[in-house]
């Protein structure tokens, strides 16, 4: 694609970046096949191909971001499945993150909308106070259907019935590993502290059982993915730097194999901070070394687990079918796609994938909230396609695709590192017990 941008325009780092991705594109619409929103609203401007075209002409023209721009880019999921999809390697990521960052400095939004956006970058980083907002939206959830606007509605209706107690797992801490193998930090999260205290607690056991020691950092805490995708980049910087300086300390000290992330849009975050850091000469180098060791929960398991039918002991493993949902921050962010799959297998389970897997849920951070009449209709597609294969599990990596799905399904829905825990001696996921009957798994030796 050509580009007009001037000298002048050019010396901004974001500007020259954009101009670097915008450049790569070459118009094939490969993209469109595989985007979500084009394929459920079918407007051009709903596909990533048409949201360069508005992202171009806004940036080349220096001009504020106009209500047209804002309502397609606000659509987008950033799902990436463009970016699987696209055989120039267009980096739209990055591209429609600075887009995002640009609008929010120079497009005034309807108050509405600035205080619900304003409201959900204080609560959703931080764990007690969504907690206590949790709390508020389940008392009010009979009243959802009263509420005036959609975004309200969604809000009350993805209230959790069941609100955790707090995990001591989360606190700053080290777990010894039963016999040591590497040494790594757990990036405990937000949200997911709130939501599901039982991922952390059985990526806890799983690591530690299988030869991990498991230090929790103390200072560290959301990723910023929520408010970076709100354009909001000084906040989210801010939470993300906390990050840096605390696993650098931890890396500068007793050393570190890997960070471990177990909610997949957190993960590809946190992979990107040599980029989202690379101005910043303070702290560059650090950021650019915690991207370097940021893993997936299922790329240090992989190594961990052991591999080969002779490694289980007990039978009918396969008769507990699970439908494996690979959440696009995990397939399309940071393009793991096999190694769930993989482990699951080794722990003896059935895995099965649902049609067009590559499309999207519909949660996408805080996008079921924003958006949620498309973010229903994906969801409805989802669940539909999970449900034809008739498993007795649906097992994902990301807790915002737990979320979401698990309102359209009674199908038990739990994080994969719950699974692999179960087979290797922990205990069975307490979501199984409030689902449809599960057949018992055999445990690993």
């Amino acid at each position: 694609m050509q580009t007009t941008f001037s000298p002048e325009q050019l010396k901004e780092p974001a500007i020259r970046r954009s101009n670097e991705i915008l450049r790569t594109c070459v118009h094939c619409g490969f993209c469109t096949a595989t985007c979500p929103t084009y394929q459920v609203l079918g407007d051009e401007l709903d596909s990533p191909r048409g949201r360069i075209y508005l992202i171009k002409d806004m940036l080349e023209n220096d001009r504020p971001a106009d209500e047209k721009t804002v309502k397609h880019i606000d659509r987008c999921l950033s799902c990436l499945a463009c970016m699987t999809t696209c055989p120039s390697g267009v980096h739209y990521m990055h591209l429609v993150d600075h887009a995002r960052e640009y609008i929010e400095k120079t497009y005034k939004r309807p108050l509405f909308d600035r205080v619900l956006r304003w409201t959900l970058a204080q609560i959703l980083p931080y764990p007690m106070r969504f907690r206590l907002a949790l709390l508020g939206a389940r008392i009010g959830r009979p009243f959802a259907r009263l509420m005036p606007d959609a975004r309200l509605r969604a809000m009350l209706e993805m209230a959790p019935k069941h609100i955790p107690p707090v995990s001591r797992n989360d606190d700053p801490q080290t777990f010894p590993a039963v016999a040591r193998k590497m040494r790594v930090a757990l990036m405990t999260g937000c949200a997911q502290k709130a939501l599901n205290t039982d991922i952390n607690d059985a990526t806890i056991r799983v690591l530690t059982r299988l030869g991990a020691e498991v230090v929790v950092a103390e200072g560290a805490g959301c990723c910023g993915a929520l408010t970076h995708h709100m354009g909001k980049t000084a906040e989210s910087h801010r939470t993300a730097a906390k990050n840096i300086r605390a696993w650098a300390a931890e890396m500068a000290g007793e050393g570190l194999d890997a960070i471990v992330i177990n909610t997949s849009g957190c993960g590809t975050t946190v992979k990107d901070y040599g980029h989202m850091f690379r101005e910043d000469a303070a702290l560059a180098a650090d950021a650019a070394a915690v991207a370097g060791i940021a893993k997936d929960i299922s790329e240090v398991l992989i190594k961990l687990l052991p591999e080969g039918a002779e490694a289980f002991s007990g039978a009918g493993a396969g008769d507990v079918c699970v439908a494996y949902h690979g959440a696009c921050s995990l397939q399309h962010g940071q393009q793991i796609k096999t190694y769930p799959k993989d482990l699951l297998k080794r722990a003896g389970f059935k895995v099965v994938e649902p049609a067009d897997a590559h499309l999207c849920c519909g949660s996408a951070g805080t996008y079921n909230l924003m958006q949620p009449e498309i973010s229903g209709q994906l969801k409805a597609l989802k669940v539909q396609a999970l449900e034809a294969v008739r498993p007795d599990i649906i097992a994902a990596g990301n807790i915002g695709c737990m979320m979401q799905i698990g309102t359209g399904t009674d199908v038990p829905i739990v994080h994969t590192v719950e699974l692999l825990d179960w087979a290797t001696g922990g205990p069975r996921p307490a979501a199984l017990d409030r689902g449809r009957d599960v057949p018992a798994v055999p445990m690993l030796r």
